[in-house]
């Protein structure tokens, strides 16, 4: 079967309904940066607080994707691209069922985070730029990448020896240098409360 045999199905519940029921307005909150920069970290924070103020929310993170959906792509910048395309198509698929979804990847192109966006409302796509330098990032180094790639062990390893391009416009800009992960979850939350997602 081609392409072009496929014919949407429409569904008889609508977004619309299904964000209705659960009192919240869906939203695709997609935090990137460097390795280390603490992505994963705040939007845990940010998805445990919006759990206690009975939001429906879920997260997807980059390691946890690679392991299932994603399993089959190496690091390769092609590979890399089609990472993030499933990842906003899977997102796309969560907010239309009504869901607050958080995204941690570290999506270094721009290209590839403004594919995402178009993929969505003007309204729904939210970028968080977790801002910390390399140098806190290699400093923290959790899982002993840097070091690895410092070495030569890894390869294309972004902010080492594959390029990461910052957001310019980000909706939402966390200095990761100065400030602890509850603060910067706090700082999401109140964006989110200001704009009535939650």
């Amino acid at each position: 079967m081609t392409k072009n045999n496929l014919v949407w199905h429409d569904h008889a519940v609508s977004k619309q309904q299904r964000s209705e029921i659960k009192q919240q307005k869906p939203c695709l909150i997609w935090f990137t940066g460097l390795s280390a920069s603490g992505k994963s970290t705040v939007a845990n924070i940010v998805e445990h607080k919006l759990h206690a103020m009975s939001r429906h929310t879920y997260l997807l993170d980059g390691d946890n994707v690679r392991q299932g959906l994603c399993s089959d792509l190496k690091f390769s910048v092609e590979d890399r691209i089609e990472n993030i395309r499933r990842i906003g198509e899977l997102g796309k698929l969560f907010l239309d069922s009504g869901i607050i979804t958080l995204c941690a990847f570290i999506s270094p192109f721009i290209s590839d985070r403004k594919i995402v966006r178009e993929l969505l409302a003007e309204d729904e796509f939210i970028e968080v730029f977790m801002d910390t330098s390399l140098t806190e990032c290699e400093r923290r180094d959790p899982k002993g990448m840097y070091q690895k790639a410092r070495a030569g062990t890894i390869k294309s390893f972004t902010g080492i020896d594959s390029p990461y391009q910052a957001p310019v416009n980000a909706e939402i800009h966390l200095n990761g240098d100065a400030h602890t992960a509850e603060t910067l979850a706090n700082q999401v939350i109140a964006y989110l409360q200001a704009h009535h997602y939650c």
